[in-house]
């Protein structure tokens, strides 16, 4: 196995010349008065969608008390660049006249709503702890639902979508879905390597929760602190019950039956278990595990990677504190609420013994579900197939680049290792004699 960690790396990367010269674009456009201004005003964002949409609906206002905390959190840290900016305003228009649409459909369907969403299986676990490998592998069984990349980008179909159904039309958003990710790849290119996907490859509902302005996405992406703590004091349970409402539309949409199980997963749910069983009350969870010397590290730069997009003036070691923090409260959290799960809820999967023997650990996960596995080992093959073309180059990262070392993390995490019985990785020499001695402490 090619290790992700690469002991030699000691500054992160910086970003491409490409963000410099969008916002040298966009600041001449608006000196010009071609471009508008950034106007990151709650009121204004919702008068801009509704003017847009047509509509004035949109849902539980709880929404906007997240809402408020991010943008006051985004002008006072986030620092952001034009092109930064530029981009936060399209992304805020754009989840809220979702948000418009998405009460359309309601409305217009209610049968929607009264869709079941029976016995989800969800994984959990910390950001780059392989869920997205175990997301895929169970989504390539066609006996679960799942979402798709195009559809956590945009997961409320247009007004015109009862004409695509009827194939009088074609479904926008994959079209939308593909342009976002050239330009995602434009802005940083290790994007792909990071998190290889596609418009129709199995995605995690992150982008469901943005509906509630509400999430870790927002942190991977701005230096919003301030923000990261408010939500880490909230219950979730209403951005939750919006989620299931979401999943209840893209079932809908994509015409499937709604008594097959939903596959779900992102790192969210580690600090949120008690409102998804809030919401999913009967979900059976599959936990991962994995070296959190690899975890933090590879959170870190995935943050990293994107925050140098928006911001201008981004310092590592603040990311690589963030994400140690971060990477320690989800494994507190998650701790904390398993304790309240009856054990025939749940099962341990080990980010190793994926590596070493992914099929047997995949039957072991196909027994707890009560699945039979080998009318889905076709398309798990296929999977990984197609992941040896997703996956161009491995990504590369270290905990020094980001001001951390091994003996930091161990000192927050080395219970977590023990008790879940951690394999510790050593990809390097020159770090497997210090990794070894940090586990046993």
């Amino acid at each position: 196995m090619e290790s992700d960690i690469s002991a030699a790396i000691t500054k992160p990367p910086k970003r491409t010349p490409f963000i410099d010269v969008a916002s040298q674009v966009i600041r001449l456009g608006r000196k010009l008065g071609a471009v508008a201004p950034a106007h990151l005003k709650k009121e204004a964002l919702l008068q801009s969608a509704s003017d847009a949409a047509g509509l004035d609906d949109f849902g539980d206002r709880w929404f906007e008390g997240p809402m408020e905390v991010l943008l006051d959190s985004i002008a006072a840290e986030a620092n952001l660049n034009p092109a930064g900016d530029f981009s936060a305003m399209q992304q805020f228009h754009k989840v809220l006249t979702d948000r418009l649409w998405a009460q359309m459909w309601f409305k217009r369907h209610p049968e929607i709503l009264a869709r079941p969403i029976p016995r989800p299986v969800v994984i959990v676990g910390p950001m780059r702890s392989g869920t997205t490998r175990l997301h895929r592998l169970l989504a390539s069984d066609h006996r679960f639902s799942h979402m798709r990349s195009f559809e956590t980008i945009s997961p409320v179909p247009r007004p015109d979508f009862e004409q695509v159904l009827a194939g009088e039309a074609e479904d926008f958003r994959p079209i939308l879905a593909g342009r976002i990710m050239k330009v995602a790849r434009l802005a940083n290119p290790r994007t792909l390597s990071i998190h290889p996907t596609g418009p129709y490859e199995p995605e995690e509902e992150l982008g469901l929760f943005v509906s509630s302005m509400w999430g870790m996405k927002h942190e991977a992406q701005w230096q919003i602190p301030t923000y990261g703590r408010w939500c880490e004091g909230q219950d979730a349970t209403p951005a939750y019950r919006q989620l299931a409402d979401l999943l209840r539309l893209v079932g809908w949409s994509q015409q499937s039956s709604s008594i097959r199980p939903w596959i779900l997963k992102t790192p969210q749910h580690m600090l949120d278990l008690p409102a998804l069983l809030n919401v999913f009350p009967d979900a059976r969870l599959i936990f991962t595990h994995r070296d959190p010397h690899s975890v933090v590290g590879s959170a870190a730069s995935l943050a990293w990677n994107q925050t140098i997009i928006y911001a201008d003036n981004v310092d590592p070691a603040r990311v690589g504190q963030e994400w140690l923090r971060k990477s320690e409260l989800q494994i507190e959290r998650m701790r904390a609420a398993r304790d309240a799960i009856p054990a025939d809820r749940m099962i341990d999967v080990q980010y190793d013994d994926m590596d070493r023997d992914w099929r047997g650990t995949m039957e072991r996960i196909y027994s707890f579900l009560g699945f039979d596995m080998e009318p889905a080992v076709p398309g798990m093959e296929a999977f990984l197939e197609r992941s040896k073309a997703l996956k161009r180059r491995p990504h590369r990262y270290s905990l020094e680049e980001f001001g951390l070392s091994a003996d930091m993390v161990s000192e927050r995490l080395g219970d977590y290792v023990r008790t879940y019985q951690i394999p510790i990785e050593t990809p390097d020499a020159s770090i497997a004699g210090a990794r070894r001695t940090a586990s046993r402490t």
